[in-house]
């Protein structure tokens, strides 16, 4: 698994205009190809009657599978370019498609390779990305006479906290980056003078939102 990666935050879309042609770009996050296809499948029915349907996607944790098709569009005018965007951007995990409806001016290849990478760009920015952070879930169990001096170094830290157990004694939940975890474990042992039990959780990623 992959420490850390980009991809974009969810589904959404944005449409623009260009020389009277609509270009409306939606994009979404997928776990594999059939996912993909179905999406564009899924586009391809919302807009029966538009002029062209282009894709691009790129899956895999060394983006393994990269796949663009012009859905009409001259050969490498559409489709690349909208992969381009992607594989600059290094978004895993992305589908886009971007709908044309033709305006009635040609565009040439230089102006729809422009089109669709501009279309491709700003959908993404529409929609947002996110950094996806490999974590292990930490639990620290302490006796509430700790729990101030804890709660507080916490709050201050690189260590998100996840959740609070008050039972017979006090289990604080916290996340630490998988390759810094043994850091954590000391930084904890020495904070509550090795009066603290420590024990690992499952492996999950984090969303942060990127600007």
């Amino acid at each position: 698994m992959l420490q850390s990666y980009y991809t974009v935050k969810g589904s959404g879309d944005h449409e623009i205009i260009i020389q009277k042609s609509r270009f409306i770009s939606y994009i979404n996050r997928v776990e594999s190809e059939e996912d993909a296809q179905a999406f564009i499948a899924k586009i391809k029915k919302m807009h029966p009657n538009a002029n062209h349907n282009c894709s691009a996607y790129m899956i895999g944790e060394h983006n393994q599978i990269q796949k663009a098709n012009d859905d009409g569009e001259p050969s490498g005018t559409a489709g690349v370019p909208m992969l381009e965007v992607l594989k600059k951007r290094d978004l895993k995990d992305t589908v886009v498609v971007v709908t044309r409806y033709f305006g009635g001016i040609k565009l040439g290849g230089g102006g729809l390779i422009r089109a669709y990478g501009k279309a491709t760009s700003e959908g993404i920015n529409a929609t947002g990305v996110v950094e996806r952070e490999l974590m292990r879930l930490m639990r620290t169990k302490i006796d509430y006479t700790w729990l101030g001096k804890v709660e507080n170094e916490l709050r201050s830290s690189i260590y998100p906290i996840k959740e609070i157990h008050y039972l017979d004694q006090v289990e604080v939940e916290t996340y630490a980056v998988e390759t810094e975890k043994e850091r954590f474990v000391e930084w904890m042992t020495e904070l509550t003078n090795g009066q603290a039990i420590l024990t690992e959780g499952d492996v999950v990623y984090l969303e942060e939102d990127v600007e």
